[in-house]
């Protein structure tokens, strides 16, 4: 749990997922969305390893009521993201959460299925359904990230889907931002909690 001076804290979010899925995309508009919603401090940064579509990448988001002045990654998460649950079979997502920090999965399974033996709180919403239910897919991939977005609002409390519906709003077509921000607000309301958690 978050200690409870929040106005001098830097929350810290990874977001994992595969290349292609636009992990990096959804890290910038959070960190827009976090502005517009009042942190003065924002930052976005993606992490590659081998450049190639489907191949493991990183991408972190930084906010906080202050001026960030640090830059180098951090080593401990408050809140961490997985585009793609079978990531957690190769990938030590858990490894840079903090012990009692929140998991978003995209995942059909309820949250109650991952991770029970930690302290940690675990959300899950089954984006990848959302998205191909509204058409929300560019040359056969289906785009999950702004919808995923929605699922960070809903289980962490720390930026308002207001905020978000207009950072997405800005970074899309009229016509492509209709959608995305149609899948956003379908995850937040399908997102499901094993617990409270609050920062």
């Amino acid at each position: 749990m978050l200690e409870d001076h929040t106005e001098e804290r830097i929350i810290n979010v990874t977001w994992h997922g595969r290349g292609g899925q636009g992990a990096v995309t959804a890290a910038m508009i959070l960190a827009e969305a976090a502005y517009l919603d009042g942190y003065k401090g924002v930052t976005a940064a993606p992490f590659f390893g081998v450049e190639r579509r489907g191949a493991p990448i990183t991408a972190t988001t930084r906010f906080s009521k202050k001026t960030i002045r640090t830059l180098t990654p951090t080593a401990k998460s408050d809140v961490v993201l997985v585009l793609d649950d079978r990531l957690m079979q190769t990938v030590d997502v858990l490894g840079g959460l903090k012990p009692e920090g929140l998991l978003i999965v995209n995942s059909s399974r309820p949250p109650e299925t991952f991770c029970t033996d930690l302290s940690i709180a675990v959300a899950t919403s089954d984006a990848n359904a959302i998205a191909r239910e509204i058409g929300l897919v560019v040359a056969g991939a289906v785009m999950i990230n702004t919808p995923f977005l929605g699922a960070f609002s809903r289980a962490s409390g720390l930026v308002s889907m207001e905020s978000l519906v207009r950072a997405i709003g800005e970074n899309f077509s009229q016509g492509a931002a209709e959608i995305n921000i149609q899948g956003a607000q379908l995850t937040y309301q399908e997102t499901k909690l094993n617990r409270a958690w609050r920062p």
